[in-house]
């Protein structure tokens, strides 16, 4: 198992971090129709390749996650998994169907996609990817997030993890905590460190080793809608608490979910975590939004500035590494 754990290491070593590249075509077809580019199959993927052809995969970029559509790609001469590994990045995939409502709890939602799973993580595997994605949601309300989504997912996760170790690749796993709502920051800690606690208990059960695993949580937020607004530095102690509460020891590395924060929110805040981390886990990045929207608006006025776009891209990148070291500044981001 130690190759799962050298995989980890090197996504996230240094800085670097997650490139977050695996919307469905649904979410990918939004994201382009609101800026009045049309969504057709060549054009996601120019975009996602402005992105992997950027200077800052070398530097920046540790792992990117796919979406089943880009995997199969091809760039010029090479497969879109043999052009990120010529970075030095590390190729991933989605493998999760989607959020459904939870047989139960129609107000709740449980991820799929166990049926043929062990057959498409071979597939995947042979496609050159080294790690997955499974994301569960769960909403915070007065009753909610129920036992039965707490517990149906967190089983699910494990139950992803143990077969995607099986297939040897490393299994990102990701229980978002959804920060819409009107709830405070001191409620999400409660829900989150109940999620994050009941997914490491499962995956215990289910004999993954956790040396091999990436966690990909929320920060400590209050909701969208919530009056009890907080400083970035009580978002970096709260999340930090709500990790050292929950994560087990053996867990190499956390990569945070940006979770409809803007870039510059999600960087300041993982810059402020890194400040103040004094555990030994590796505190970085999973970014979509957070790292691409900057890009995606400039290149929505003209798809053919690639250069243009990448430099938009390649700071971003890099304020988010520098933060995943505590080391980025307004003063920098502003440079």
């Amino acid at each position: 198992m130690s190759e799962l754990n050298n995989i980890v290491l090197k996504i996230l070593s240094n800085g670097k971090g997650i490139l977050a590249a695996d919307e469905s075509t649904g979410t990918m077809t939004k994201r382009l129709n609101a800026v009045n580019v049309e969504s057709t199959p060549e054009n996601r993927l120019l975009f996602r390749e402005t992105l992997f052809l950027s200077e800052s995969m070398k530097k920046c970029i540790g792992g990117v996650i796919l979406y089943d559509e880009t995997i199969k790609q091809n760039s010029k001469s090479k497969t879109i998994p043999e052009l990120i590994s010529s970075c030095g990045t590390v190729p991933g995939i989605k493998v999760d169907t989607g959020a459904k409502i939870l047989a139960g709890s129609p107000d709740e939602k449980i991820t799929e996609g166990l049926d043929g799973l062990r057959e498409r993580l071979k597939v995947y595997h042979k496609l050159g990817a080294r790690f997955t994605k499974w994301r569960a949601v769960y909403i915070i309300s007065d009753k909610y997030p129920s036992k039965l989504s707490v517990d149906s997912n967190a089983q699910a996760l494990a139950r992803y993890s143990a077969l995607v170790q099986e297939s040897g690749m490393v299994p990102i796993v990701e229980p978002e905590v959804l920060m819409d709502g009107d709830h405070s920051a001191d409620e999400c800690l409660v829900k989150t460190t109940e999620v994050i606690k009941k997914c490491f208990e499962e995956l215990n059960n289910n004999n993954v080793d956790l040396t091999g695993v990436i966690l990909k949580p929320n920060m400590i937020l209050p909701g969208n809608r919530s009056s009890k607004k907080i400083s970035n530095e009580e978002i970096a102690k709260l999340t930090l608490k709500c990790l050292k509460d929950s994560v087990p020891k053996e867990v190499p590395g956390i990569a945070f979910l940006s979770g409809g924060q803007t870039e510059i929110e999600a960087t300041k805040n993982l810059n402020l975590i890194n400040k103040y981390n004094d555990t030994n886990f590796i505190m970085s990045y999973s970014y979509g939004r957070a790292l691409q929207q900057g890009a995606i608006n400039f290149w929505s006025k003209d798809i053919k500035n690639i250069e243009g776009t990448q430099k938009i891209f390649n700071h971003r990148a890099n304020m988010c590494s520098l933060a995943a070291q505590g080391k980025w500044s307004k003063e920098l981001e502003e440079k």
